[in-house]
């Protein structure tokens, strides 16, 4: 039997075991042990029960031979004087970091054949666990290093993840804290002629935020599954928020739709987080008209905006828990520390700016750092042009 057939017929608590035995048939595997990484994205935490003899720690993402690999995801074969030699590969589904497998094998088995092979085993055992996710909590307790709050509980359960990756573009996003909900929203859909993004500041701290976040989630998939277009969704999602609330909590948002074709793209800004450009030439907030926020007051009109993306453009969504961040200092702009944190951070992956972005700006705050949201979507395109012109872009909306 197959990887893949193994791992289907598996129950959903024991994948793990499935693949040991799947291992040790094929490659000689003496043990294989995965590290799933924590929802504050800090450690690779063991699945147990560990096989490795000498055991498997708590290891932090941004040290050895498994942090390599979770942040390069490349696969790193590591060869000992001994008989045994140790392959780590990252385990990620269309852009979703989940981890990283540890395989042991005999020396003599660790051939780069052996490393390509195993690292479409780590890619097929994260299907695998995205669908086994969902029938048990083996995976969910592995990657808390504390207990969730019921709001972080209820923002883990409906938000999309943390990426998603297609043939024109890159998609990261990380916030925090991680472990008690700040009520931020968050939402993504891919068609093959479109990407939808959602994102949206805190609704407050607390159950009452989260359960704020959730409804409007709900309110924009029901539009958006419908097929309504983005001002509807947005329109809807309103009326849903004032019905339930009565304007006490209102949601400010921003509701971007990229036609995946030309980089066209229709924004409706409900009184958004922060939207910000990164090009070769520099880094600039782009200037949208705010409209009022998501559910403030009864049947408010929304109006979209347009832009147009060129290949190499990234765009960054920032999503403050208490409005603009705290400026330095002096004649600084209020949101001087973004643009700082985002031009330490612009020759980063798409991967690691989302993380870096969030940390800056939380050790900005005075006293107790406020909730941060930060999307990065770096944009390849379909044969769109480049920021310096060139390309086949072909006529549309001027870029703002």
């Amino acid at each position: 039997m197959t990887v893949e057939g193994a791992l289907r017929g598996a129950a959903p608590h024991l994948l793990l075991d499935s693949l040991r035995t799947s291992l040790a048939q094929l490659y000689a595997a003496t043990s294989a042990d995965l590290l799933l990484v924590d929802y504050g994205c800090t450690t690779l935490r063991p699945v147990e029960p560990v096989q490795a003899p000498a055991g498997m720690s708590h290891t932090p993402v941004d040290a050895g031979p498994a942090g390599r690999v979770f942040r390069t995801q490349q696969p790193y074969l590591f060869r000992d004087v001994g008989p045994t030699a140790t392959v780590y590969l990252p385990v990620t589904v269309r852009g979703e970091r989940f981890g990283v497998l540890v395989v042991v094998l005999p020396a003599e088995r660790s051939a780069p054949q052996t490393t390509a092979s195993l690292a479409l085993v780590a890619e097929t055992l994260g299907h695998a666990l995205r669908v086994a996710d969902r029938h048990t909590d083996l995976y969910r307790r592995t990657r808390r290093t504390h207990a969730l709050s019921i709001a972080g509980e209820i923002q883990w359960d409906t938000l999309p993840g943390r990426a998603c990756a297609g043939p024109a573009f890159d998609l990261h996003a990380h916030w925090e804290p991680a472990y008690a909900s700040g009520g931020h929203l968050l939402d993504w859909s891919a068609t093959e002629r479109d990407l939808v993004i959602v994102v949206a500041d805190s609704a407050g701290p607390g159950t009452p935020a989260a359960l704020a976040s959730t409804l409007a989630l709900m309110a924009i998939r029901n539009a958006r599954r419908a097929g309504l277009d983005l001002v509807a969704q947005a329109s809807l999602t309103d009326q849903a928020l004032y019905g339930q609330y009565r304007g006490r909590h209102p949601l400010s948002a921003l509701l971007l739709r990229i036609d995946l074709a030309t980089g066209e793209a229709e924004v409706v800004d409900a009184g958004s987080p922060t939207l910000w450009r990164l090009r070769p030439t520099g880094t600039e907030r782009i200037d949208l008209d705010r409209q009022l926020p998501l559910g403030m007051f009864e049947d408010t009109v929304y109006a979209p905006q347009h832009l147009r993306l060129v290949r190499g453009d990234r765009l960054v969504f920032v999503a403050h828990g208490a409005g603009e961040p705290t400026a330095g200092g002096g004649d600084e702009a209020p949101d001087g520390p973004v643009a700082r944190a985002l031009t330490r951070v612009r020759h980063r992956k798409g991967a690691d700016v989302p993380r870096a972005v969030v940390r800056a700006l939380r050790d900005t705050r005075r006293g107790a750092p406020a909730p941060v949201l930060v999307l990065c979507l770096d944009w390849r395109g379909h044969g769109a042009e480049t920021p310096d012109g060139r390309g086949h872009g072909g006529t549309g909306p001027a870029s703002l």
